[in-house]
């Protein structure tokens, strides 16, 4: 039964102790070489030393073209071959090397760097744990004479020959602080460096040889292949190696970037920030949507153009539709054309010939980090696939089902957002008579997901598109301008208010003066009588008396 890794957590396995097991499987160390002879019988004397046995090592040299033909020396593993590939390019020679490997493990491992007496079995021990595993040793980068072929056989311990060096600073920095590359999944493809790299070589199959038409880059492209092959990456700190002299990224780190990022950004999805054009088509996009077209218009011209009219107008441009239908039994012109069957299939194909962003064919092209599963007549939202694909890499999840609909039978619609690393990784692992989606439950997780939230509707929706939107923004520019032009009214109003309550505010202070006033005066009055009215009884009283 094959180990079952979540994400990229290798820390589940348990490799034997260096020395204390029996290794059983076969390993192909494969060098490409262009010149540099007294490096390569460095490199081979390093790997005649090895603790894996040399029974179960092959060790293939390619000669890239060298001037003078490079040769083996003697001091050198003993299944050891010299081939030549004439090509120029390295990956035209890791490809021939690959072709002529047979081992069940293949070690790329560059003509100037020896690996320490024990590397091959740090690397080894782990593809004995998993057969789904890329291990990456641990490059230290030196300065030093060279030394004699003998004295590297010899050795028990490089460092003695090659200290002081440098680490490989990127490559430590990526594992420090991504705990080892689990906590970063989606990165961890970055660790394939060709210089000390093993892999599986049934998975290295599913992913392909490496790509020729790169100029650089070409190690880290295999690497994301790998990724979407189901690989989990490992790296090993005990499989050390010594790189002779610096490398060419570490002499001309800007130039080499400038390069390889030209290229790779149409190749890698993952490297999000490549691709900051907002309206760029790339040769591998970030998502395939699927649809399916039937014979007999079920699902015909008009649900599959809704749905597929829709994804094309979202705010995701990095993505490719494939529209899966019998192609290939479309009969051609009729005489009687709308009696047609296969009419709606024609229209389909017709309709979106031009469109570089959608295909007809049998099956999805699955180079996609992503595949989207949707029923033809669902539309999602505008920013629909964008939640949902943030959704997705946020969590991590291997499967994000969307429930569409729910009828009263209880039949359900659901779209199925699907992680193509996932499933590739689901497929090997799978036991006897299980259910694919629960092997991608139990190694990156599901997750269910409400589609209204995200906007999908059953039937066209309105499709805005980039004049729509356009004519949009103008009118909601001079809407604002218009609501700016009443503020500044209402304020002026506002003010000469402000300015009419003063002036009330001021005519009331005057009059409350005034009515003090007129209190005050008359009671004085008040007084003035009561006392002239109590002196003339007073002297009335005395009359009388």
């Amino acid at each position: 039964m094959t180990v079952r890794i979540a994400g990229n957590d290798y820390r589940t396995l348990t490799p034997p102790e260096l020395g204390a097991w029996t290794p059983s499987l076969r390993v192909s160390v494969v060098i490409p070489a262009y010149g540099g002879q007294d490096k390569l019988d460095l490199a081979l004397a390093g790997l005649a030393g090895q603790t894996y046995p040399a029974g179960l090592t092959e060790v293939v040299v390619v000669d890239n073209g060298s001037e003078p033909p490079l040769r083996l020396p003697a001091i050198r593993p003993p299944d050891t071959r010299l081939i030549v590939c004439p090509v120029p390019g390295r990956a035209h020679a890791r490809n021939a090397g690959l072709r002529a490997a047979g081992g069940d493990v293949v070690h790329w491992l560059d003509s100037d760097v020896v690996p320490d007496r024990r590397a091959v079995e740090a690397h080894m021990r782990w593809h004995h744990a998993a057969p789904y595993l890329v291990v990456t040793g641990r490059l230290r980068f030196t300065s030093a004479d060279l030394p004699a072929p003998e004295a590297v056989a010899a050795a028990g311990d490089l460092a003695e020959l090659f200290e002081p060096a440098e680490p490989h600073a990127w490559l430590v920095d990526l594992v420090e602080r991504t705990g080892g590359l689990t906590d970063h999944r989606a990165r961890a493809f970055s660790l394939h460096v060709g210089g000390a790299t093993s892999v599986n070589a049934a998975l290295l199959a599913r992913a392909g040889p490496m790509d020729t038409d790169l100029v650089l880059g070409q190690d880290t492209e295999m690497g994301y292949r790998l990724a979407q092959a189901g690989a989990v990456f490992v790296p090993e700190p005990l499989a050390r190696a010594f790189h002779l002299g610096p490398t060419m990224r570490m002499r001309d780190k800007a130039p080499i970037d400038r390069v390889s990022h030209a290229f790779v950004a149409d190749r890698i999805p993952a490297y999000r920030w490549l691709r900051s054009h907002p309206n760029r088509h790339w040769k591998v996009p970030c998502l395939e949507v699927i649809v399916e077209a039937g014979r007999g218009r079920r699902p015909g011209y008009d649900e599959v153009r809704a749905t597929v009219d829709a994804v094309l107008a979202g705010t995701v441009p990095d993505l490719a539709v494939t529209v899966i239908g019998p192609w290939d039994e479309i009969r051609g012109e009729s005489r009687a054309p709308l009696a047609d069957p296969d009419l709606d299939l024609a229209l389909i194909r017709g309709h979106y010939a031009h469109e570089p962003r959608v295909r007809t064919a049998r099956a999805p092209a699955g180079d996609a980090p992503y595949r989207l599963r949707l029923p033809a007549g669902w539309t999602p939202g505008e920013d629909g696939l964008a939640g949902l694909l943030d959704l997705a890499a946020d969590g991590g999840y291997g499967l994000v089902s969307v429930l569409l609909a729910e009828g009263p039978g209880r039949e359900v619609v659901t779209a199925r957002l699907e992680r193509t690393a996932a499933f590739a990784r689901a497929a090997i692992v799978l036991r006897d008579g299980e259910d694919l989606d629960d092997a991608v439950e139990d190694t990156f997780g599901t997750l269910w997901a409400d589609g209204h939230a995200y906007g999908f509707t059953p039937g066209p929706g309105t499709i805005t598109g980039r004049r729509g939107a356009y004519r949009a923004r103008i009118e909601a520019e001079a809407e604002a301008a218009r609501l700016a032009k009443e503020v500044e009214r209402l304020r002026g109003q506002a003010g000469r208010w402000r300015e009419e309550a003063g002036r009330w505010r001021r005519s009331t202070v005057e009059l409350r003066r005034e009515v003090g006033t007129l209190r005050r005066e008359l009671a004085t009055l008040r007084r003035a009588h009561r006392r002239g009215l109590l002196s003339s009884m007073r002297r009335a009283i005395a009359r009388r008396l």
